[in-house]
């Protein structure tokens, strides 16, 4: 079944048919007009009330569907998650920074839900992986100690904003006290008055200016300068010193839990998470920022590793990213061309998207765009004639 998905203008999106979300919803369908002076961000795949995807044969909503034909959602989905699709699915072009910004778990989801459902309507967890379709830049988690220390010695306009005797308990501590010295340092940096962040913001440009090449690279400078440029004054700025800069080929991803620090930078992604829209902010953005929530709830365990491997191959063409959650799990096929191949089945509903090429099935054409709800343990014979073969990707419950 065919889908008619919603797309969000954010201001933060690509714009016109620089954005691979405006591609792809123009290649689908031939009424979109694409305005070249406006923002394209995010295409929307699955239920969620703002902004339900639609079956273009009946003109219905997808969750309208499911809901008449609840068994088309598979047995474990509906035992685990009740009769509705329990994860969305995305395209997102970045062209300036996202919000720095964690999603709660699913019980302080509940909580904020109930105290602020203005502000957090919904109850639910939002874990999400982010699988990169172009190289794609990204904040996610916080860095290895050692890194966090050198910058605090090195940056005084850093240390000025959080306070001297703070860093001093980080920088001096004990392994013991590690965790709760970082937490002090975030936090204090996060409620740092705008007037003071503006004054040290460009006292801090005045120092990346003289430097020189190495030393800049050091210190992040071009980063730094970007994001000034697209926040000025922005407290947001100086947490690139705290969490890990990520870069991201074609194919890798990012896995973000419950209470993970982040913020996309720039790129086009696929993204996938659970059913829900609750984000709590805390800088690089002109939204409401809940920064006692945010520096409160987060993980302040450092280093790690940062990209997500766990990813296995099920066949010759399909990929499978399965993240340690149940609401979701997504595959990439990628097929040559004049190609025959089956869709493995799954045991759960699921959506697809076609990124690049065309296949057909059942006699019909499936293009760059298209977007396709598949109910549970049914599969599709695909034939693939197109000169630069097919790049698809699939989401689905991971039961």
């Amino acid at each position: 079944m065919e889908l008619s998905c919603s797309v969000q203008q954010y201001a933060w999106g690509k714009v016109g048919l620089q954005s691979e979300v405006a591609v792809l919803k123009s290649s689908s369908d031939a009424t979109i007009v694409v305005d070249e002076n406006a923002p394209y961000a995010e295409l929307w795949m699955g239920t969620h009330p703002n902004g339900p995807s639609i079956l273009k044969s009946t003109k219905s909503s997808l969750e309208e569907w499911i809901s008449s034909h609840p068994e088309c959602l598979g047995k474990k989905t509906r035992e685990r998650f009740g009769d509705q699709l329990p994860f969305l699915f995305k395209v997102l072009s970045v062209e300036k920074a996202l919000s720095i910004q964690a999603h709660p778990n699913k019980a302080h989801a509940e909580i904020l839900h109930k105290e602020s459902p203005d502000v957090y309507k919904d109850p639910n967890h939002k874990p999400e992986i982010a699988i990169a379709l172009t190289p794609f830049e990204a904040l996610c988690g916080f860095r290895p100690m050692e890194e966090i220390k050198n910058f605090l010695k090195s940056i005084e306009e850093l240390r000025q904003l959080i306070g001297e005797d703070v860093v001093l308990k980080l920088i001096n501590g004990g392994e013991s006290e590690t965790e709760a010295a970082l937490k002090a340092c975030f936090t204090e940096l996060m409620k740092c008055p705008d007037e003071l962040v503006a004054v040290q913001s460009q006292a801090y440009l005045s120092q990346l200016s003289t430097m020189d090449g190495d030393q800049r690279e050091k210190k992040l400078a071009s980063l730094f300068e970007r994001l000034h440029t697209q926040f000025p004054g922005d407290v947001g700025c100086f947490v690139i010193y705290f969490l890990n800069y990520v870069k991201l080929l074609p194919g890798e991803a990012v896995f973000l839990g419950p209470n993970i620090p982040h913020a996309y930078i720039y790129g086009d992604c696929i993204e996938c998470m659970a059913c829900s829209d609750n984000v709590v902010r805390a800088g690089l953005t002109p939204k409401f920022r809940d920064v006692k929530t945010l520096c409160e709830m987060l993980n302040y365990q450092c280093g790690g590793s940062v990209k997500f491997t766990d990813v296995q191959k099920l066949d010759q063409h399909t990929t499978l990213f399965s993240p340690p959650i149940e609401d979701f799990a997504v595959s990439k096929i990628e097929l040559t061309k004049s190609c025959h191949y089956k869709l493995i089945p799954k045991e759960t509903a699921s959506i697809c998207i076609v990124i690049k090429g065309q296949f057909v099935a059942d006699t019909v054409t499936y293009k760059r765009g298209s977007v396709f709800f598949l109910e549970a343990n049914k599969s599709l014979q695909m034939d693939v004639n197109d000169e630069g073969g097919l790049l698809m990707f699939q989401a689905f419950c991971n039961i």
